[in-house]
């Protein structure tokens, strides 16, 4: 099927979170999401356009490209907010890497509020059943940096394996330098979970 036909849904439920695509009018969320979060990224998501931005208006702009992509199958980038609250607790990105196997890369943040209290490892898990459901993955894959030890036991505890290290590949703000750890997550590994 081309993947413009896909049907995707446009809200996820977990337990605590809902996910959904952003859409035009997130602009001014969005822009204080990346003011509150910018010293938070700058070790392992330096280049993260969160990071970045630098009013309300390019923030608005940069949620209609999101729409955008998302409606072409460029990529999908999921906001993942708390059911009470309706607070962004993070971030999901979904990415085609090869649509004909077909293979996506996963990545992921967390507000720097709700760190530490298992929001990221929900909102991967439904990620994942977007991607293995809705999109119709063989495989995901995902990487992250050898030193960020909560990033990585997000990605073991939802199933993927260490497939590669790459060491010493990465130059961190201080002039450090880190490597990247390779997971993957095949479809016959996966476990499927209520999508809600």
């Amino acid at each position: 099927m081309h993947k413009i036909l896909l049907e995707l849904p446009t809200r996820i439920e977990t337990e605590r979170l809902y996910l959904r695509p952003y859409q035009a009018g997130d602009g001014a969320m969005y822009y204080a999401v990346g003011q509150r979060n910018r010293a938070h990224l700058e070790r392992f998501e330096t280049h993260n356009t969160l990071r970045h931005l630098q009013d309300e208006e390019q923030a608005e702009v940069a949620v209609r490209q999101y729409a955008l992509a998302w409606m072409a199958r460029d990529f999908f980038l999921l906001g993942a907010f708390d059911k009470n609250s309706h607070q962004w607790v993070g971030q999901i990105y979904i990415g085609a890497t090869n649509w004909d196997l077909p293979e996506f890369t996963l990545g992921y943040v967390v507000d720097v509020n709700h760190e530490g209290q298992g929001y990221i490892t929900e909102a991967v898990k439904a990620a994942l059943c977007f991607t293995f459901e809705s999109l119709q993955a063989h495989r995901v894959r995902s990487d992250c940096a050898d030193t960020n030890e909560r990033s990585y036991r997000v990605l073991e505890r939802c199933g993927f394996n260490r497939e590669g290290h790459f060491r010493e590949n990465k130059k961190n703000p201080d002039g450090t330098f880190r490597g990247d750890y390779q997971y993957g997550l095949l479809r016959s590994e996966y476990e499927p979970i209520n999508c809600g």
